[in-house]
């Protein structure tokens, strides 16, 4: 579909290149990034492995967390055959530091809206640790919901996604709007 839409936007005749920079789990809602040429993919790459990128998430959690903004810091381990990740308060073997700054900005009639910054990266580190603390993020029976959603979907939206453009050197901000959904237009 994407390689379809650059074809059509920038009568490109012939195959279209198309690289994934920044993908998301797949229950996940929100801002996905690729590349329209192989430099632009190899700089991309670059600043996101360098954590020189701001990314914001939104979460819908049932259970209030203890706080209503904090640091979260866990040692993430990934178990590969369930793929799922678990939070421990100390470092285990093999296991990788994360660390995501939260806050509650909306209180909705039975869930609580968080707005999270990833200060690392680790596979399902939202979900890991919003679990960890006692508030799973809604439709996430993976990580302690008590219900899936309808659709297989979780209440977890890549909101905004902060970075220079590769080429033109402009700070750039992409914000995704959110999912046609009755919880999440409470948000707005």
């Amino acid at each position: 579909m994407v390689k379809e839409y650059i074809a059509e936007k920038y009568n490109k005749p012939g195959a279209v290149y198309l690289g994934v920079v920044h993908r998301l789990d797949r229950p996940t809602s929100g801002v996905v990034v690729f590349a329209r040429t192989s430099k632009a993919l190899s700089r991309l790459n670059k600043l996101f492995a360098e954590r020189d990128t701001e990314k914001t998430y939104w979460a819908l959690v049932k259970n209030e967390p203890p706080k209503t903004s904090d640091t979260l810091v866990h040692y993430l381990k990934r178990n590969p055959k369930q793929n799922k990740s678990y939070s421990h308060v100390n470092e285990v073997p093999d296991s990788k530091k994360g660390i995501l700054h939260y806050k509650v900005i909306k209180k909705l009639d039975n869930y609580f809206l968080l707005d999270i910054n990833l200060e690392t990266g680790r596979h399902h580190q939202i979900r890991s640790q919003l679990s960890a603390i006692g508030s799973p993020i809604k439709g996430d029976l993976k990580y302690g919901f008590d219900r899936s959603n309808k659709d297989a979907s979780i209440h977890l939206h890549s909101r905004e996604l902060t970075f220079v453009h590769p080429v033109q050197k402009e700070k750039l901000t992409i914000v995704a709007p959110l999912p046609d959904d009755p919880l999440w237009k409470a948000c707005s």
